[in-house]
Formats: C-alpha cells, sequence, structure tokens
C-alpha cells in the first residue's frame, strides 16, 4: 500500500496523458457533435444561451462595424449567425458582413432561408480546411469534433501534408483552430467553443504553441451540462491576433476566476489553470509504472464484449473478465466484473493466427459480426479479427490501479487479482 499510496498523487497529475492515450475514442460517445458538419452523425445545435456568451465576449472589447467581415466556419442552420445579428440588434448597430461556410448540404437550404432578409450575410458550401479565403475581423463557431479513426487513410494523409497541428491522434477541431487563426486580420478576434482536451493532452502541443503567440484573452470551462444531457466539457476561447502579452483571464466550472501566463512551449496548461505552479521533483510516473494506459481498444467492444453468465462454454478459453470506466464507483467498490473480453491473442501479446482460433473463429465470423470487424478502420493494415490496438496482456494481467479517464472528481482502484482487462475508456 506505501507504493499505492505514493502513486495517487502523481496519477493526479498526469491525467493529461492517460486521456491523451484514449481521448479520441472516448470523444465520439461524450463529445457534443458540433451543429452540422457531415462528418458527426447526429445535430446537436448550440444552446442560444452559449451563442450568446460568446458572440458578447467576442465583442466585448471591440464592437463590430457595418465593414466588418465576421466568419463562421462551420455555420450548419446558422445559430452563430443569429446570435451576432441579436447582439448588433441588441446594441443598435449595422450588421456587418457575416460568411457562414458548411460542408453539409442539408442544413445549408435553412441556413440561407432564415437569413435572406439580411443582404449582408451570404452563406457558402465549402470545406472550411480545404478553401483559400480571404482574411476576416472576426471568427467565431463550434468546430466538427472529429477523431482520427472517423478519418480514412487519404484524408489522414491530406490534413499531416497541410496542418502543423494535424500530428499524432489529432481531431478536426485542433485543425479548426489553425485554419481560423490563419484567417484572421492583424488585431483580428476569434470565439470558439470546443473540448477542454487541447488544454493539455499532447497531441495538441502544437495547437497550444501556435496559440500561446497569440493574446489568448479568456478562457471560459463552462458548465458540462451546456449540452444538455451529454456528458460533455466544453471551453470558450476568446483571444485577440495580436502578440502575446500579459495574462490569460480563466473562468473554472466551480466558479472561482483566476489570471495566469499560459506557457509557451507547448506543455499542458491545465496545471497553470488550477493554480498548480509546483515544480513535481522525484521520478516521473512512468519511470515507476510498467505501464499507463486507457485500457483495451477492441474497436467493436460489442463483439469481443460478452456477458459472463451467457458465455458459451466453448469461448471460455478466450475469455478475461473485463470492466469499464463506467462501472467503477462506489456502487462496486470490489470491482465485480460482469463482462468477459474475447481476447485473440496469446498472453505475450501475439496474434493468433486463424488456425488457432478455434471455437472463436466461427463466432467472429458470425455475418453481423463479421461485418463489423471489417468496418472497424484498423483492419486496413491488420487481419480482420485484430484488436484496434495490440493488448500487452503480460503488462494487463498485473495488479494496478483503476481510475476513470474522465470524472468530475478522481478516484481510484486496486485490481489485486491481476486478472481484469481494463476497456477503453
Amino acid at each position: 500500500m506505501q507504493i499505492v499510496d505514493g502513486l495517487l498523487e502523481r496519477l493526479l497529475t498526469t491525467r493529461d496523458h492517460m486521456l491523451e492515450q484514449g481521448g479520441t475514442e472516448r470523444r465520439e460517445t461524450t463529445a457534443p457533435p458540433r451543429e452540422g458538419s457531415g462528418a458527426v452523425k447526429g445535430y446537436i445545435p448550440t444552446p442560444a444561451e452559449t451563442v450568446d456568451l460568446m458572440a458578447d465576449r467576442l465583442f466585448r472589447s471591440k464592437p463590430p462595424s457595418k465593414h466588418s467581415s465576421i466568419l463562421d466556419p462551420g455555420c450548419a442552420t446558422g445559430a452563430f449567425i443569429a446570435g451576432i445579428i441579436r447582439w448588433c440588434e441588441d446594441h443598435k448597430l449595422a450588421i456587418p458582413r457575416i460568411v457562414g461556410m458548411d460542408s453539409d448540404l442539408r442544413h445549408l437550404k435553412e441556413a440561407r432561408a432564415k437569413f435572406e432578409q439580411y443582404p449582408s450575410v451570404e452563406i457558402r458550401h465549402a470545406d472550411f480546411l480545404s478553401t483559400r479565403l480571404p482574411e476576416f475581423d472576426y471568427v467565431i463557431g463550434n468546430p466538427p469534433y472529429v477523431p482520427i479513426t472517423s478519418l480514412d487513410e487519404k484524408e489522414k494523409a491530406r490534413y499531416r501534408s497541410s496542418f502543423a497541428t494535424a500530428r499524432g491522434r489529432f481531431d478536426l477541431y485542433l485543425l479548426f483552430f489553425e485554419q481560423a487563426l490563419n484567417c484572421l486580420l492583424p488585431g483580428g478576434r476569434l470565439a470558439f467553443i470546443t473540448p477542454e482536451k487541447f488544454l493539455y493532452v499532447e497531441t495538441a502541443e502544437p495547437l497550444r504553441v501556435l496559440l500561446a503567440e497569440k493574446r489568448v484573452e479568456e478562457i471560459l470551462l463552462l458548465d458540462e451540462n451546456t449540452f444538455g444531457d451529454l456528458a460533455t466539457y466544453p471551453t470558450v476561447t476568446v483571444l485577440s491576433n495580436t502578440a502575446r502579452n500579459g495574462k490569460t483571464s480563466i473562468k473554472l466550472r466551480s466558479g472561482q476566476k483566476v489570471a495566469v501566463h499560459l506557457a509557451a512551449d507547448g506543455r499542458s496548461w491545465m496545471p497553470t489553470l488550477h493554480g498548480d505552479h509546483r515544480e513535481i521533483g522525484g521520478p516521473a510516473l512512468e519511470d515507476i509504472c510498467v505501464r499507463i494506459s486507457c485500457g483495451v481498444a477492441t474497436g467493436a467492444d460489442s463483439v469481443f464484449v460478452h456477458e459472463t453468465k451467457s458465455l458459451p462454454v466453448h469461448l471460455c478459453r478466450f475469455a478475461h473478465p473485463t470492466i469499464s470506466g463506467r462501472e467503477l464507483g462506489p456502487q462496486n467498490p470490489e470491482l465485480i466484473s460482469a463482462r468477459s473480453m474475447l481476447i485473440p491473442y496469446s498472453l505475450d501479446g501475439e496474434l493468433l493466427v486463424e488456425r488457432e482460433l478455434g471455437a472463436l473463429k466461427p463466432y467472429l465470423s458470425e455475418s453481423n459480426r463479421l461485418l463489423k470487424l471489417q468496418n472497424r478502420t484498423c483492419v486496413q493494415r491488420k487481419p480482420w479479427y485484430a484488436f484496434h490496438e495490440t493488448p500487452p496482456l503480460a503488462d494487463i494481467l498485473r495488479p494496478k490501479i483503476l481510475c476513470k479517464d474522465i470524472t468530475a472528481l478522481p478516484m481510484f482502484w486496486i485490481d489485486r487479482s491481476a486478472a481484469l482487462v481494463p476497456r477503453h475508456s
């Protein structure tokens, strides 16, 4: 227990690392689909009160004139355009020139009809990330949250060759940030609502470097219920396209307000936002742990994870008890597992050849299961029955500390049995 107790504080300081390992997989279910974007399933508009908050922050120190130009790079049906018009009408100002762009035709017809009475509003059908644009006085919006796992290989290659922020397991909202910065006139202003993860994950290090070159005025960590029943961690960033200067105003979800100097070298901003300026001495967590991970990513849990009580006997030799983040909590202090993961790998982490699958092969080859397996992006480079990520079972099947990847209050559980295989959460 002395070793475990000594690790807990260090685990708190490495939340960003663990999220980096698994965040893009998680985002598809817990980040709000932005309004529009054909790449994101579902249509969840940005709440009007959030739009009004962002418009107010965008124009607070520099109100627009009728000659100003404003871009919403993912306008969908026009929530932000409507918010800009409301703000101008409330402040008795002329409506500036507003350009709304979106690649999803489903919403553009509605947007064009909604704003046809405003001659200064233009709705364009275009892909923001592949369109050459003039510079604007203002950019505002809710970029699409599309993880790298939802992109094909050509898209990944194209983005990696065009954007400094397309590194590691990137997400399209990072690229929208970079493209928006390129579209700002000197002295121009930007307000985006995005997931909070760009503040700390390793993938977003290039974006933090780019942002730190500008005057980041405010970072607002909004209530996690901003998008209703969707459990999200939305963050509003307001900046001006001027040289880095002074402190950034931070509003935490607790309501606390602080002013901080953000690191310019790309390292995580989260400790600074929460007032932790300590230099932690001693070994790093990676120096004293065998493995730090968000768990095993199969790419098809609906196929590989089965209720233990109804598991066919002939599949038991492939089964390991498994647990997910949502099963961790005070309701399950003993880490009772009700499900098993069917693992087509040997204990040394080697993928079994097909002839070694035995009874597992016909089970996985059942038509519906096979279709799900073949639709995964990983099968472009791996056998059809492989996991999205190779599970190092020799490291996983050891006593370990478990925690959720995102939670309001950090809590930890000890798997003394060494038998549990944590899932990708």
